[in-house]
């Protein structure tokens, strides 16, 4: 039944700081529900009509080599392409790397450090020429020339890597080349690398024209290669996206050709007014977390709108490890010690959405293993908060009653989690704020190094299913870009030992896995007890869609297939 816990642990007593809001449903409340909720979609699937989604705020840059926001990862889907992609499938196949852009999987040689793709004849950009050979080439080049937010990491393997990330304006990569009689592009790493080809199905390594400016291209919309197009983004209103005029349908599993003719994002509404719109059908989705208030509503009259996904995905914070107080280890353990999750859940949405969590790598990863030394009991998992621990920890830091700011975006859910942790930094020992972003800005200023960021609340999910993308992309050395807006690893944390044991445990896979999960399994331990990120709760997801729309798919990475929906 919808929001029922999928944790069988005992639930205990509410704490003081919040209410008990998870529910469970009656049969009559089951009937309820079939009763009032609106009438079903037609049953078979058909083109036409937009698809009508809506967020509180934009995300920013639309530069799909560039934006590292969920939001816009679900629509790079179905704008964008890349050498490979994942399957555009539901459940476990969405997985799956499959070729895309190239004809087929690449033929790999030399011990797994040379990749040759051929690339599909006939597929254009939404500008009208044929995608070749020097427009991937020229794409991987840009990928260090904007200074996307992984090439440190992801991309830093590859040859010619290391001179690109120092000097980034003039970058050549050399172990990128293209032979266009013979249709051809040719990777070379420096070493193997198990995980190269999901990388490469990210948005960051997405073609695009060889002569896109090199630069972050902001609300200026991207050639497409996908079924759809931006036509028009303005960030304090909405995005407009309709059919490419250039687009045949290539691979059905890599790309479909979608069955909507357009969709509308609008941006503005508050969470309250999206769930209403969705509800009464003037909206068909919404992105943004479902008020606590309304959840009882979702779970009973309108259930049949609502689909809850397991996905790998939670909140944290994020203490920079570079100014105070959370430059001292002492700090940032307080923190840690501080937080009541099981508060945290409720506020979230209850049991059903949300279970607590002490460290960084979420469960259903490889190399996880239930690890929680920041609880009155230590041990696999949370129990309670350590308040006295915590106040020790703080007088020991030597930072009692340093000002504290915490950052959040304003969106409700997360500005309430804000005020909560106001008062669990007061209560141990600081001089506590709060302030809330736009939501359309807080992610990037939280990276910037320039605004010296104290600690933040933030949300990471999977890019793909690997210990990695939690581990090495947020905490290691080369994800640290000061002054960037695109600097993943906003705790500024940097040991050089853990980058050595992260790069041991790359190694490993594919030929060991399981020594590979061990070893990311010790580093989740070892970044978890240095803090500079704390696990709060990892989470479901809740999609809430309208009556009207049908087709509903949801892929374990780019979540609600909107290529997949249809509408009546």
């Amino acid at each position: 039944m919808l929001l029922l816990s999928r944790s069988r642990r005992s639930q205990r007593a509410a704490p003081k700081e919040a209410k008990v809001f998870w529910f469970f449903f009656s049969k009559k409340n089951c009937l309820l529900a079939l009763l009032l909720a609106p009438a079903p979609c037609p049953a078979a699937p058909h083109t036409g009509g937009t698809l009508r989604l809506t967020a509180s705020a934009a995300a920013g840059t639309i530069d799909p080599q560039i934006n590292y926001e969920e939001k816009y990862n679900q629509l790079f889907a179905f704008l964008q392409d890349g050498l490979v992609t994942f399957r555009k499938s539901g459940g476990d196949a969405g997985r799956d790397v499959v070729p895309d852009l190239a004809e087929a999987l690449p033929e790999v040689s030399d011990g797994g450090r040379r990749y040759v793709f051929r690339l599909r004849r006939g597929v254009r950009f939404s500008t009208g020429p044929e995608v070749g050979v020097a427009d991937v080439v020229a794409s991987l080049t840009r990928m260090f020339r904007v200074r996307g937010p992984n090439v440190g990491t992801w991309y830093s393997g590859i040859v010619g890597a290391e001179a690109c990330l120092h000097a980034a304006d003039t970058c050549r990569l050399a172990g990128v080349t293209g032979d266009a009689a013979a249709r051809t592009v040719t990777i070379r790493l420096v070493r193997p690398n198990g995980e190269f080809l999901q990388q490469l199905a990210m948005s960051f390594a997405c073609v695009l024209p060889a002569d896109t400016p090199a630069h972050d291209l902001g609300t200026v919309p991207a050639a497409a290669t996908g079924p759809y197009m931006i036509a028009g983004y303005d960030p304090t209103r909405e995005m407009r996206i309709v059919r490419n005029p250039y687009f045949a349908e290539w691979s059905h599993e890599a790309q479909p050709a979608g069955l909507v003719n357009a969709m509308v994002y609008r941006f503005g509404l508050q969470d309250e007014s999206e769930v209403s719109a969705v509800e009464n059908g003037t909206q068909d989705w919404m992105f943004d977390e479902k008020p606590l208030d309304r959840l009882p509503e979702i779970g009973s009259v309108h259930a049949g709108l609502a689909h809850v996904s397991r996905i790998a995905a939670y909140y944290y914070l994020a203490l920079n490890t570079r100014v105070a107080p959370f430059d001292r280890v002492a700090a940032r353990r307080a923190v840690a010690f501080a937080v009541n999750r099981r508060a945290l859940v409720n506020l979230f949405g209850g049991p059903g959405l949300a279970v607590p969590t002490c460290q960084l790598l979420p469960e259903g990863i490889a190399g996880f293993a239930a690890y929680c030394p920041y609880t009155r009991d230590p041990g696999a998992v949370w129990s309670a908060p350590d308040l006295a621990q915590a106040r020790a920890l703080v007088r020991q830091s030597g930072t009692a009653g340093l000002r504290v700011t915490v950052i959040t975006s304003d969106k409700e859910v997360e500005r309430t989690i804000g005020i909560y942790l106001q008062s669990v930094l007061a209560d141990i020992g600081y001089d506590a704020h709060v302030r809330a972003v736009s939501s359309n800005a807080a992610f990037a200023y939280s990276q910037n190094s320039s605004n010296r960021v104290q600690i933040s609340l933030e949300d990471f999910y999977q890019d793909y299913p690997a210990a990695s993308d939690f581990l090495q992309v947020m905490y290691a050395c080369a994800s640290f870009h000061p002054g960037s807006d695109s600097s993943i690893n906003m705790a500024g944390y940097c040991d050089a030992q853990v980058d050595a044991e992260m790069g041991r445990a790359m190694a490993l896979e594919g030929t060991d896995d399981a020594a590979a999960a061990a070893m990311w399994g010790r580093v989740d331990r070892e970044i978890t007890d240095a803090a500079p990120g704390v696990g709060l709760f990892q989470v479901n997801m809740l999609d809430l869609v309208s009556a009207r729309v049908g087709g509903f798919a949801f892929s374990p990475i780019y979540h609600m297939l909107f290529s997949r929906a249809w509408v009546r």
